[in-house]
């Protein structure tokens, strides 16, 4: 397989936004502590954080015990529950703010972002069980419906979520947007070979991560830890999956969509090209980081609305 040429997939809008964001985290930052890590993640969002939009009021809550952010911009039956990514042992309600404020402002609906626990002081299933627990006390607590999103490790969660919601609650979830999530696929295939060491995400990364999460061995099988291991993808709500050419989870968006449509559900997988993992934070330098940006909120905006969204691409 010959390996890509970073210098024609990526345009100079994309590489000057990993330029910038190296400069706060860099690329050998697995080496570096964890509390280090928290430090230059934090650092890297602060950054590149657009503030809210106008009209978007916010208010710090916890649902079952995890806290949460509260996102709104007026009356809406709609409620979208995030979950941010940051490899499971970076991030927090600070690191996605001003995203799932934009989120509230372009679609109306209300935004709860959910504040999980991380690792290495839990370990799996811990985050789980936190994106669940907060996820049942949104849910019985609002009425109208529910949409599930999340990036990265958050689509991860996002995704567990929906499989685990299964029979439990029926009709409350309209969709799940999982943004350039890591879904468990196979290493040995795909993206996860043919960029194996992509800018900002390498295999050897997400390993690194893996490892921490699980606290030691990863556990076979359970899709709560990797939904891509269920054995039924039947039940599902109408599922879009938004993943970066550039990047080795991409394969995962691809393969979680077959294994939906299989099953007989709705999912749309749509491959941002010339784009890295990430790039929501890229969307103000990046014009193509900007359109993926847009589709994100289109696809959240019309599952909220009881729509298809087929013309994302």
């Amino acid at each position: 397989m010959t390996p890509p040429d970073y210098g024609v997939l990526l345009d100079d809008e994309i590489r000057a936004y990993i330029r910038r964001s190296e400069e706060f985290y860099p690329p050998d930052a697995v080496g570096l502590t964890i509390q280090e890590q928290r430090t230059v993640y934090d650092r890297m969002c602060a950054a590149f954080d657009q503030g809210y939009p106008d009209g978007v009021k916010t208010g710090d809550d916890a649902f079952g015990g995890v806290p949460c952010r509260r996102y709104e911009v007026g009356a809406s039956d709609v409620t979208v529950i995030y979950y941010h990514g940051g490899g499971f042992v970076v991030g927090g309600l600070e690191s996605h703010d001003d995203v799932c404020a934009e989120i509230s402002a372009l679609t109306g609906y209300r935004v709860i972002s959910v504040d999980y626990a991380l690792a290495p002081e839990v370990t799996f299933p811990g985050c789980f069980n936190d994106a669940w627990a907060a996820f049942a006390a949104i849910s019985q607590s609002r009425t109208g419906p529910i949409v599930l999103a999340g990036d990265s490790a958050g689509g991860n969660l996002a995704a567990a979520v929906a499989h685990q919601a299964r029979g439990r609650v029926d009709g409350r979830i309209v969709g799940q947007v999982l943004i350039y999530p890591g879904l468990g696929g196979d290493r040995e295939q795909g993206s996860y070979v043919l960029h194996a060491n992509a800018p900002q995400l390498t295999v050897s990364d997400m390993e690194f991560y893996q490892n921490i999460r699980a606290g030691g061995a990863a556990p076979r099988n359970d899709p709560r830890f990797a939904p891509l291991q269920d054995s039924d993808f039947s039940g599902l709500p109408p599922s879009v999956i938004l993943t970066a050419e550039c990047d080795p989870l991409s394969s995962d968006g691809e393969t979680y969509r077959d294994a939906i449509r299989a099953a007989g559900g709705q999912a749309l997988w749509v491959e941002g090209k010339g784009l890295v993992h990430g790039c929501l934070r890229a969307r103000v330098m990046s014009a193509r980081a900007g359109v993926f940006f847009g589709q994100v909120v289109q696809a959240i905006r019309s599952l909220g609305a009881g729509d298809w969204p087929a013309d994302l691409t």
